[in-house]
C-alpha cells in the first residue's frame, strides 16, 4: 500500500495548451495514458476498475478517502487482465455498488516535473483538468506528507496552474454525483417495465 498526495485543478483549452507546451519543454514527458474507468463512489472511500487503453494494463484500486477529503489518498491496488475488467465490473455492480457507478473515459498524457507528477487530462465531467501527485511509502510521518503538498503547491505556482481548494473539489463533486443521480433516475423511469 502506498499514499498518493494528490492535488487537482482545472482550466481552459489555452491554459492546457500551455502548460504542455511548458512541460513539454522543461519538464519529462512520461507519454500518453489515456484510461477507461469505472469509479465507485463509496460514502468515504473511491473503488476503481481502470482499464488503461494506451499501456494495454487494467487494475482495481481503492482510494482510502474521496476527492475533497483531504490531498492524502491512501491506495491499494492490484493489477488485473484488461479480459477480466468487464469481470470486475460486475462483480462490483452485483455487489450493490452500481448505483455508486460512474464511467469515464480520460484522454491523459504523464509528465514529471520537479519531481511531481503531472497527469494533464481530459474527461466529460471534468473538461481539462490536471492531477498533480506525489507517491510516499505508507506510513510516511505527517511532515513528508506536508512537505509533498508544498512540493505540488510550488510547482503547480511554477507553472502558472491554480490548484482547487479542498472545499471546491468537494463542492465539485457533490454536484457531479447529485447529477449523476439525478440522470440515472431519469433513465430509470424511462425504461420500459419488463
Amino acid at each position: 500500500m502506498a499514499v498518493e498526495i494528490e492535488m487537482r485543478a482545472r482550466f481552459t483549452k489555452e491554459v492546457r495548451d500551455q502548460l504542455v507546451t511548458r512541460l513539454k519543454a522543461d519538464g519529462e514527458d512520461l507519454g500518453p495514458d489515456d484510461k477507461h474507468i469505472y469509479f465507485y463512489v463509496l460514502p468515504d472511500q473511491l473503488l476503481k476498475v481502470t482499464d488503461s487503453t494506451t499501456a494495454g494494463t487494467a487494475k482495481i484500486t481503492l482510494k482510502g478517502s474521496k476527492i475533497g477529503q483531504g490531498a492524502a489518498f491512501a491506495e491499494t491496488e492490484f493489477p488485473i487482465a484488461r479480459d477480466d475488467v468487464p469481470a470486475a465490473v460486475k462483480v462490483f455492480n452485483a455487489l450493490g455498488f452500481e448505483t455508486a457507478m460512474h464511467e469515464a473515459f480520460n484522454l491523459r498524457h504523464n509528465f514529471r516535473f520537479d519531481g511531481v507528477e503531472i497527469a494533464v487530462k481530459w474527461s466529460e465531467a471534468w473538461g481539462y483538468h490536471a492531477e498533480f501527485e506525489v507517491l510516499l511509502e505508507d506510513g510516511a510521518p505527517d511532515a513528508a506528507r506536508a512537505e509533498a503538498e508544498a512540493k505540488i503547491t510550488d510547482v503547480a505556482a511554477a507553472l502558472g496552474v491554480t490548484l482547487m481548494t479542498e472545499q471546491e473539489l468537494a463542492d465539485f463533486t457533490a454536484a457531479f454525483e447529485a447529477a449523476e443521480k439525478e440522470r440515472k433516475e431519469r433513465e430509470q423511469q424511462a425504461a420500459p417495465i419488463r
